[in-house]
């Protein structure tokens, strides 16, 4: 079977299962199996595939068709910038989420004009999974010390194998929520993209996210459990006047400003995305 007998073949049967670009995903799987870029393909069209190149392109073809996302087949995802590696252990990072490094990024430059110019911006990165929130704070703020906690051991040996690979040095920690995080430990922000969908809706998701680890989805039974938990305990380690930032689902806007104010922040902001949705709330102590 030559190399365009077997995309078109593939497509068809994503398509048969209402599998959304299709092409795309096929034409990448095969890439990367091969170990060449996109236009190898178009050039090497009537090229044949050897018998076991065609057996496990056809084995992830048929991942592709139960749901399981394409970053999962390939093994990566771009984040700011980075090809960041991903596997069924962590939440596949979304372009939405640029959007809450840019605040912080901001809240970032608030902090250094009050700082001696020789000390570090501690950060937190609660619930890390990929570690995508804190190599990219690492990498942008100079002067900074990250920490990245996640009570996924399976999690944070992928946001070590990113850290090594993109260059940075992140501490990271086995804990759940606070749990292990050092009451001594003080920090100028508490970043946090939790898990904040309501337990009953996941299974109604698109097939493609209820492929990702439902403990990176699930968020109790409205959706706000990882909020109000760590609204109240971040408290504890965040230095005075320092500051806490969520990511939220686009309908938690007014829910999550309410856990903030009954916990004590001030100066409480709602931030949209690229897509105008509401997507970051920010408090500070």
């Amino acid at each position: 079977m030559t190399i365009n007998e077997a995309l078109r073949d593939a497509s068809k049967e994503l398509i048969e299962n209402k599998i959304d670009d299709a092409y795309l995903k096929v034409r990448m799987a095969l890439a990367y199996l091969l170990d060449k870029d996109k236009e190898y393909l178009v050039i090497h069209g009537e090229d044949e595939l050897d018998e076991k190149s065609l057996r496990v392109f056809m084995k992830n073809v048929d991942k592709l068709s139960k749901g399981v996302p394409i970053q999962y087949i390939v093994k990566k995802q771009s984040f700011m910038g980075m090809d960041l590696y991903v596997n069924e252990d962590v939440l596949i990072p979304q372009p939405d989420t640029e959007a809450v490094i840019e605040e912080v990024l901001k809240l970032a430059e608030v902090i250094n004009k009050r700082k001696n110019p020789s000390e570090k911006i501690k950060i937190l990165d609660m619930c890390t999974g990929s570690g995508a929130i804190a190599i990219s704070l690492a990498k942008y703020i100079y002067q900074s010390e990250v920490y990245a906690s996640d009570i996924s051991p399976k999690a944070l040996e992928v946001a070590e194998y990113n850290a090594k690979t993109q260059g940075f040095d992140i501490k990271l920690i086995k804990s759940n929520l606070f749990e292990k995080i050092d009451v001594n430990e003080k920090f100028d922000i508490i970043v946090s993209n939790p898990p904040y969908i309501e337990s009953e809706i996941i299974d109604k998701l698109p097939i493609e996210v209820q492929n990702e680890p439902r403990l990176a989805l699930d968020g109790g039974l409205d959706g706000l459990s990882f909020y109000r938990n760590i609204s109240i305990d971040a408290k504890d380690n965040l230095k005075d006047d320092g500051y806490l930032v969520f990511e939220i689902g686009y309908n938690q806007k007014y829910d999550v400003i309410r856990i903030m104010q009954d916990n004590g922040y001030r100066n409480i902001e709602a931030k949209k995305d690229l897509s105008l949705n509401d997507r970051i709330i920010i408090g500070q102590k």
